[in-house]
């Protein structure tokens, strides 16, 4: 039994050119098969032993924290003060493991010097970043680039599956202590990026540990996408619940084939029936047609959205209603907008636009547009975009911001797919033409 078990654990002999796509098949479906009853903490050994067997070696995993300000190292124990060891954070601003995070893209992780066979690889789910993996190869072969991001790939979907029961990931991606409104906002949002062929979602909200009132949502069918955002009354716990309140029930109209103005009465009557008119949020929901880019869209009492088109920004006009909540019985127009292949929609809080520095002037909606067409003409990705505009916002404020801020843009690429390796642009995901293995008869 032991001389079996030695032979398990030990890599295959040889560099990684002696690995065949049976042997990295075999060790894809072990490590699916060896983390039915895996922690998450745990997960980083379970990775790091199976894929030693191919000849993928030292191998970490470091989750992003929730403001996306560095990645942390994921490990079962923690080791004892002093103890000298891998690095247990990494800054994504000028380090290399963050330009693979902001750019999607496997990079050397020192020089030739050192080690020409240890990389940072983007630790991604569909388009979602979390975070980076370091992994080091025995030797140089055409389809390590391909294993690595598939490696990557099958460890991003296992960190999904387990981190929604982890006290250990809750903990490990906050870098200080959240409030229980933010609590309850960030239980209940989408995840901040998402694609299919013919559109792409990204959002940010901040402050991440204080949020109260801000919220966004968005889903899909196969002709449609929904997006809404919401910024509810103050800046306490009863605004979280209110933002939440207000979102759960226009998701729930939503599935119940409810149209936007059904879907807004709907959490009118709720929170009118909760509050009794004390409580109250504006919003913006809009429903796009895939096919053609007719939006309809309604506002409650909200900023109007911005459509960027090219390098300019247009706000979308339409007749306001009254904000959710406060039990006025006014009509609500439904509005509609045409867009073109490649515009950009985007939703935002008045924190962006009305914070001020102390003393100072606002930020305003023309810094704001400004910033996101600038960065779009740099071509980053949305994500990237949107992750650096919080930085300037914070920094414009000193840190401090008075208000939610909370930005949700939606790119509608037109009737047709994107391109091959189009959106993957877009989002900062590689598309990569994998290396084919000679699979033995």
């Amino acid at each position: 039994m032991g001389h079996e078990q030695q032979e398990e654990d030990e890599p295959p002999r040889g560099g990684a050119e002696d690995v065949t796509a049976a042997d990295f098949a075999a060790m894809l479906t072990g490590l699916i098969l060896a983390v039915h009853f895996t922690m998450l903490e745990q997960l980083p050994g379970v990775v790091a032993k199976h894929a030693a067997r191919v000849g993928m070696r030292d191998v970490l995993i470091y989750l992003a924290d929730l403001q996306q300000r560095s990645c942390v190292l994921l490990t079962e124990h923690e080791p004892p003060p002093g103890k000298d060891g891998e690095p247990r954070e990494l800054a994504l601003e000028g380090t290399v493991a963050g330009r693979a995070f902001q750019r999607g893209e496997i990079l050397p992780a020192s020089s030739v010097q050192q080690d020409p066979n240890q990389w940072w690889v983007p630790l991604l789910d569909g388009v979602e970043r979390l975070g980076v993996m370091r992994i080091s190869t025995t030797a140089d072969s055409p389809t390590n680039m391909d294993d690595m991001r598939v490696l990557a790939g099958l460890v991003a979907l296992l960190v999904v599956a387990k981190r929604g029961t982890s006290e250990t990931h809750a903990r490990l991606v906050r870098r200080r202590q959240m409030n229980v409104a933010a609590e309850l906002q960030w239980r209940l949002m989408q995840p901040q990026t998402f694609a299919t062929d013919r559109v792409v979602i990204s959002a940010v909200m901040e402050p991440a540990y204080e949020v109260s009132g801000d919220a966004f949502d968005y889903s899909l069918t196969a002709s449609n996408v929904y997006v809404s955002i919401f910024d509810a009354m103050g800046h306490d716990t009863a605004a979280g619940l209110t933002a939440n309140l207000a979102l759960a029930s226009c998701r729930n109209s939503r599935r119940q084939g409810a149209s936007l103005v059904q879907s807004a009465k709907a959490a009118e009557a709720l929170l009118f029936e909760q509050f009794g008119g004390n409580r109250y949020v504006t919003s913006i929901l809009a429903d796009l047609e895939l096919d053609t880019g007719l939006m309809r869209w309604i506002s409650c009492g909200h900023h109007m959205p911005i459509l960027i088109r090219g390098r300019t920004a247009v706000s979308l006009s339409c007749a306001p209603g009254l904000p959710i909540g406060i039990g006025g019985n006014l009509p609500i127009t439904v509005c509609e907008s045409q867009l073109q292949p490649g515009d950009r929609l985007v939703l935002y809080t008045d924190g962006i636009t009305e914070a001020r520095r102390p003393g100072g002037r606002e930020f305003g909606l023309e810094r704001f547009t400004d910033f996101l067409i600038r960065h779009q003409t740099d071509g980053l990705p949305v994500p990237e975009t949107l992750r650096r505009l919080i930085r300037h916002h914070l920094h414009y404020h000193h840190g401090q911001l008075g208000d939610d801020a909370t930005v949700l843009v939606l790119e509608w690429h037109g009737p047709e797919p994107y391109r091959p390796g189009e959106a993957a642009d877009l989002v900062g995901v590689p598309e990569p033409e994998p290396a084919i293995r000679p699979v033995p008869k």
